[in-house]
């Protein structure tokens, strides 16, 4: 049987959401894949028009997390993030079996602290929570072979139909957003 496979993106509150709830739907660890978002067919967070629909999105992140249980919503500052930094340094944390402490770390650093993911601090930060040294961290996230590894993620998961993250693919079937996590649960 195909281990579930979990799609995300740094830079997506709605993934944060889904990925601390995901292990207890399914009742196991999917395979985290980050994948950039960019290069998904929605493209990208929002679009926002303005500052105001920003705020709207957060306290809707924010009541959803509620009720989840989870911690508080700080919105960071600077967002939507550029998380370029971010998706290569969770690629080779994925490399190196450590991609589910780090992600968590670097979501929560971003979405319950309020840290900006564009600023390579946080990203360091995340690291540390999953006993990732900085240096290790930085090398990592710029070889080139990391690069290519998000890149053909990212493609691998445009062709398995993942249109958006969160994403969980069960079998053969896509699950789109953090909502639909209970479609996928056994």
């Amino acid at each position: 049987m195909d281990v579930p496979r979990f799609y995300y993106d740094l830079a997506s509150p709605d993934a944060w959401l889904a990925a601390e709830r995901v292990v207890a739907v399914l009742g196991e660890v999917p395979e985290f894949v980050p994948v950039s978002l960019g290069g998904l067919a929605a493209g990208g967070i929002g679009p926002f028009r303005c500052a105001a629909e920003v705020d709207a999105y957060f306290e809707d992140v924010g009541r959803r997390a509620q009720a989840y249980e989870l911690l508080a919503v700080r919105q960071p500052a600077g967002f939507p993030p550029d998380t370029s930094f971010a998706m290569l340094a969770a690629t080779y944390a994925k490399q190196i079996g450590k991609v589910v402490a780090f992600s968590l770390a670097a979501f929560r650093q971003a979405y319950a602290a309020g840290r900006d993911l564009s600023d390579r601090d946080t990203i360091f930060l995340a690291g540390a929570a999953a006993e990732i040294h900085p240096a290790a961290l930085a090398k990592g996230a710029q070889l080139r072979g990391t690069t290519e590894r998000l890149r053909a993620a990212t493609a691998e998961a445009a062709e398995a139909g993942v249109l958006d993250v969160p994403a969980l693919r069960v079998g053969g079937r896509v699950f789109h957003g953090d909502a639909e996590l209970e479609r996928a649960s056994p």
